[in-house]
């Protein structure tokens, strides 16, 4: 039986037709400037978003820890939620690389306010406290159900940044099935924040890379602080033109994979078992085991029929569905979910 592996929608590989847009590309050294598959991958993320270029990186680690750093000084403290990636699956690297503190807030699955933000800036006549710099927002919500954010309330955030003198940064590892679920659009976000980060290689498919966007300024110190990171890269068009094909045919298609997230929600739902499930907007589904059960048996369960899931904690499991994922492996993993007892 083929394997489903709905770990993560990083475990894609690339499709037939983006295969032959990658032996296609025509490459140069991106370290010196001259390719070109990546010169345009970065002038197109930056159009779509408004914004004035673009940085292609290996991680979508890599792009955020790099904003961090710009917008910060060691000593500094960031602001965001108490479920960010940047904060908890991203090695340490705000202390590593910035030096920076956190301030973690509590919102809802991961999705704070303008109000959180105002009453957690420090002051900067106290010579005791950290200078609050800048605020970091993820959207959707990995560890929130892949939630998205409410756009007027993203707006209130970065007036009170402007007010309160701080910079704002997205991470978007998914924002591209926010803004299909949402019906929004690249430039709503581009007009709100000073960086984004942006993947190619969870929901679009892409075999790995990520872009940072922003003003001229920052992509241009953002240059530097990748090549201190050990992140620039020289034939990198080979790559460059799967986030070109990525961003050109598989960001309407995300609204299959949260289709399946919706039906797989809802059985769910009826299943004895499970005792909760986190809304489901996107491509995540996120649910909880009654109390007794045990994290490891139930994956070993499913493993044992051929499927591959992750845990996000004690009795808490995750799906994510992709383009890997076919009508009929949903039907699978279905009937290995309420075979489970």
């Amino acid at each position: 039986m083929a394997t489903i592996d709905v770990r993560s929608d990083t475990v894609t590989r690339p499709t037939p037709a983006m295969l032959s847009a990658m032996m296609a590309a025509r490459v140069g050294d991106d370290v010196y400037g001259e390719d070109e598959n990546v010169n345009a991958l970065q002038q197109k993320a930056a159009a779509m978003f408004g914004m004035e270029a673009g940085l292609f990186c290996p991680s979508g680690t890599m792009t955020n820890q790099i904003a961090i750093k710009l917008h910060t000084q060691p000593g500094d403290e960031v602001i965001c939620d108490e479920l960010a990636h940047t904060y908890l699956y991203e090695g340490g690297g705000i202390a590593f690389h910035s030096g920076a503190s956190v301030r973690t807030l509590r919102g809802a699955n991961g999705r704070f306010t303008a109000e959180h933000v105002r009453d957690n800036v420090n002051r900067r006549d106290d010579a005791h406290l950290p200078w609050t710099r800048l605020v970091a927002v993820e959207n959707t919500v990995n560890k929130g159900g892949g939630c998205c954010w409410d756009l007027d309330e993203l707006r209130r955030i970065r007036t009170t940044c402007d007010e309160l003198g701080l910079a704002l940064h997205l991470d978007g590892a998914r924002l591209w099935n926010a803004l299909v679920a949402r019906g929004e659009s690249p430039r709503d976000h581009g007009a709100i924040f000073h960086t984004i980060s942006i993947c190619l290689s969870k929901g679009l498919g892409a075999p790995t890379g990520s872009l940072l966007l922003g003003s001229r300024e920052h992509i241009g110190r953002a240059h530097r602080l990748r090549k201190l990171m050990g992140g620039g890269m020289r034939q990198a068009g080979y790559i460059a033109a799967a986030g070109l094909y990525a961003l050109e045919n598989h960001v309407d298609r995300l609204g299959a994979d949260h289709a399946k997230s919706r039906h797989v929600a809802d059985e769910l739902r009826t299943v004895p078992y499970i005792a909760s499930v986190l809304p489901v907007e996107t491509n995540i589904v996120i649910f909880h085991l009654a109390d007794g059960l045990s994290t490891e048996a139930y994956l070993r369960h499913l493993a044992e029929r051929g499927i591959r899931a992750g845990s996000m904690g004690r009795q808490t499991i995750r799906f994510v569905f992709h383009l890997d994922v076919s009508d009929e492996q949903v039907d699978a993993l279905l009937s290995a979910v309420r075979a489970f007892h």
